[in-house]
């Protein structure tokens, strides 16, 4: 399976709990232990400026949209060996589905 819509109320909920202590969304928001999310989709790996990413990250070498992010998030070492991101993905496709479409609408 790949992406479809989820739910943007479960998805800000979400991103509340599991991302909002490491990334920031909004333009100029700046840095946090993870980069700002801000332009991420059509954005390739490792960009941020200011952000000290991982070898592995920048040379992944991929453009984030729904379904990069949706393989990303169900295993974030799995699918970036190497990254640095400290968080063990969201197992279930509802999860990954909401909170992408939240994220879709957020980092504009």
């Amino acid at each position: 399976m790949g992406f479809s819509e989820g739910d943007v109320k479960k998805g800000a909920n979400l991103f509340k709990t599991r991302c909002a202590q490491c990334h920031t969304l909004k333009e100029g928001e700046g840095n946090k232990i993870g980069p700002n999310l801000h332009g991420l989709f059509g954005r390739q790996t490792g960009q941020v400026e200011g952000f000290a990413y991982t070898d592995a990250n920048k040379a992944k070498g991929i453009t984030w949209d729904q379904e990069t992010l949706f393989t990303y998030l169900e295993n974030p070492k799995k699918y970036i060996p190497g990254t640095k991101m400290a968080f063990g993905g969201l197992k279930k496709e509802k999860d990954r589905n909401d909170l992408i479409t939240f994220l879709r609408e957020e980092t504009k």
